[in-house]
């Protein structure tokens, strides 16, 4: 109607005459502080996506309008902040798709520039924090019952090795004979010394924790606990005359979900940004991952080391870890293939392992049954702390 357009006419030159200001805005975008207009147009909404609103428009004739009972002055910081915000939002997933697309540009060049975030499930590695802090309060309390053993029996800075099995390491004579079964877990929150404690709580909340950070505290501790376990289990049947300690075997078994999911989301789509950052650093991630399991590898077949339970974690991880990420797949079959693969893959190596180690084909040495004794005979100055009743009913029986 004629009306209509004479008062739209209107309204447009009004809004025409409108002087707005700057309005100043944070880096975060979060807060705004508006300069209000010389001469505020009435009923002009700019909240509206910039458009202008009729007085009465999609109201019922006779109803009140609902400019009527507004207050008349506009709030222009409201659409400026969502206009700024969405439009430095589209150039920022510009700029991030250019730097994705290109691939001479480095992870750490992008997130220098502050231009690339990459997204975690969670803000902190709960359980890889909590693991640290026990194993560590576990060493103090063993060195304060047991002592510290010289640099020349326990070159780690620690406790008596009897101290290392009385307090729940991997004793293959206990495991077997006693069916202390609960020796598989319990060798991760032992530590031979502070040298062997640091290397590994150092790694345990810097990648680990990281990791956690990635894939949520539950597919982490389902790794880093069946890892633990895998490790024990291989070190029983390859190495059952020593006694094991430490959580390297597990923070291998880490380092091998990681590879297991690098794997697994290797094929997976890359159009949103965040789906080509998560790639990016999974690339990177794989370099740094594959060479630290080959320098610790390197280094297990020196003195006092349990490759056996190394290779353990490492093998027991992965196949965890391709069970669990199979899940996050997106195609439907692909899913449930990798699931099935892991699944018999970790059934097979735990399954297959226990039945092996408790079917007799495993002999430790029967001397492990007295742990101190059995050092005894090798060093003169030695000190049986932790099993000394134990050691001295054993000489009274004559054994």
């Amino acid at each position: 109607p004629p009306s209509r357009v004479y008062k739209l006419i209107k309204l447009l030159t009004m809004a025409s005459n409108v002087r707005e200001e700057s309005v100043s805005l944070d880096l975060d975008m979060t807060s705004a502080t508006p300069i209000q207009p010389a001469a505020p147009a009435t009923n002009y909404r700019p909240w509206t996506d910039f458009q202008p609103v009729l007085p009465g428009a999609g109201q019922r004739k006779g109803q009140k309008s609902e400019a009527s009972t507004e207050k008349k002055t506009p709030n222009f910081a409201l659409p400026r902040y969502e206009w700024s915000k969405a439009k430095k939002q589209s150039v920022m997933d510009e700029q991030n798709r250019e730097l994705a697309d290109d691939e001479s540009v480095s992870l750490d060049e992008v997130s220098s520039r502050g231009e690339a975030v990459y997204i975690v499930q969670q803000k902190y590695g709960y359980a890889a924090i909590t693991f640290a802090v026990v194993q560590i309060g576990v060493l103090i309390l063993m060195m304060a019952q047991c002592g510290i053993a010289p640099l020349s029996l326990n070159p780690m800075i620690g406790p008596y090795p009897d101290a290392l099995s009385e307090w729940g390491g991997k004793n293959a004579v206990n495991i077997l004979d006693d069916g202390e079964w609960w020796r598989l877990v319990t060798p991760i929150f032992l530590h031979a010394g502070v040298v062997h404690l640091l290397g590994n709580v150092a790694v345990q909340v810097d990648l680990c924790a990281f990791f956690e950070r990635e894939w949520g505290t539950k597919v982490w501790m389902i790794i880093y606990l069946g890892s633990a376990v895998g490790s024990s289990i291989l070190s029983v049947i390859i190495m059952p005359d020593t006694i094991s300690v430490g959580s390297s075997g597990a923070v291998m078994g880490i380092f091998g979900g990681k590879l297991a999911e690098v794997i697994v989301r290797r094929f997976e789509r890359n159009k949103t940004k965040q789906e080509r950052i998560g790639h990016k650093v999974r690339q990177e991630q794989f370099g740094a991952v594959t060479c630290a399991v080959t320098v610790v590898m390197l280094f297990s077949f020196i003195p006092f080391v349990d490759w056996a339970a190394h290779l353990g974690g490492l093998v027991a991880g992965f196949i965890v870890g391709l069970a669990c990420f199979s899940l996050w797949i997106q195609h439907n079959i692909w899913k449930w293939i990798g699931v099935a693969t892991g699944v018999i893959l970790s059934g097979v190596l735990f399954i297959g392992s226990l039945v092996y180690m408790y079917n007799g084909s495993v002999m430790p040495s029967q001397e492990l049954s007295d742990v101190c004794g059995y050092y005894k005979q090798f060093y003169d100055d030695y000190e049986c702390n932790c099993q000394l009743e134990e050691y001295l009913n054993n000489l009274n029986n004559g054994e």
